[in-house]
């Protein structure tokens, strides 16, 4: 990319999948997100960007948003509809959570702006979620309604103007600290060029991602910045020391995590669970703050007493890391830690989405 290529961002969260965009010569000049306080946090991260905090179904926010991504002459369509409706974490509810049907406003941005790139990321599932042919959910009960996967419905309503190519990437194979998978659709018109980027063959582990930072037990600080544990329920803490790396406290036959009546809590294989160090860390979902959640623990080390350590989550330095975003972030000095932690789990990390945005025109 030899010239500044202007953008627009749909359902922008706090702006993580854009951290990097400037470094490569994208300027995301309009953004649009529902809630205000993730809004707030995407004015403090990019204040070159003029945010439009407001309902993208509603017909004059959509209307604001077209209009100033216009006046700005973006080319580029970053859309990140929300995923929570098809997470296989959540409650499957495909076909009457509204978030999924989100995809139409997508479609009406790309009919209205026409975009020369469009880039759409999502969960894995994405790709078989169906749709009706103006991207609202498709759920049987029209006689008249059609179902259409993503890739199928774009290409019938694209593929005369739009080179449309889709791929699953796994962030740990482009930099990434982490086992992340993430479906991503490129479009670009036929007179562009945007090829994928090419697969590294060094995987990045949680030993050499974190492993020089000192072990930290539940509630306690170093003089590291961001490199503090959060404090967790003691019972909870007695079960994870007694966890040895890539375990489940769930499996262990006397110190299992309990209830305060002693009686067992009840959890998966993968909750409770401690990570692997020679391995990338496990995929961060929005729940990375709870020892009780998926493999979320510190894989820990071994002591002389027959106890393994860092009985925690990982800490916020930690997780930055795991995610590709900077150290030197320059963040709410006031920011609420388990809003941002939420933030992080939900968005691409954005090493994945600069290397697939930097390819543009490649």
């Amino acid at each position: 990319m030899h010239k500044t290529l202007v953008g627009v961002s749909l359902f922008a969260g706090g702006g993580i999948t854009e951290t990097y965009f400037d470094e490569i010569g994208i300027k995301i000049a309009v953004a649009n997100e529902l809630l205000t306080k993730r809004a707030d946090f995407y004015k403090f991260t990019h204040p070159d960007t003029e945010m439009i905090c407001g309902d993208i179904t509603e017909q004059k926010v959509f209307d604001l948003v077209i209009s100033k991504a216009k006046s700005n002459g973006a080319k580029f369509l970053l859309a990140t509809p929300p995923c929570q409706g098809m997470s296989t974490l959540g409650k499957r509810e495909y076909t009457t959570d509204k978030r999924n049907s989100l995809v139409h406003y997508v479609l009406k941005a790309i009919d209205t702006l026409l975009p020369e790139f469009v880039l759409i990321e999502n969960v894995p599932m994405f790709a078989d979620l169906l749709f009706n042919i103006d991207g609202t959910t498709y759920t049987g009960e029209s006689e008249f309604d059609k179902p259409f996967k993503i890739f199928d419905l774009l290409n019938i309503l694209y593929s005369e103007k739009y080179c449309i190519e889709m791929k699953l990437l796994n962030a740990m194979h482009y930099g990434v600290p982490q086992s992340r998978p993430r479906l991503i659709i490129k479009m670009f018109k036929k007179d562009k060029t945007w090829p994928w980027p090419s697969e590294e063959n060094r995987i990045i582990t949680l030993r050499q991602a974190i492993g020089d930072l000192p072990s930290l037990e539940s509630g306690e600080k170093s003089d590291i910045q961001w490199h503090y544990a959060l404090q967790h329920n003691e019972r909870q803490v007695l079960a994870l020391k007694h966890t040895p790396e890539g375990k489940s406290a769930m499996k262990n036959t006397v110190h299992f995590p309990k209830k305060s009546d002693g009686s067992k809590v009840k959890g998966f294989h993968n909750t409770y669970n401690r990570m692997r160090w020679d391995e990338p860390a496990p995929a961060r979902t929005t729940n990375n703050h709870l020892i009780s959640g998926h493999n979320n623990v510190h894989p820990g080390r071994l002591l002389p007493d027959g106890t393994w350590s860092d009985a925690r989550v990982l800490t916020f330095r930690e997780l930055l890391i795991v995610s590709s975003l900077p150290l030197t972030w320059n963040i709410p000095s006031d920011f609420k830690e388990s809003e941002v932690r939420e933030m992080i789990g939900e968005a691409i990390p954005p090493l994945l989405s600069k290397k697939i945005a930097e390819r543009i025109g490649k």
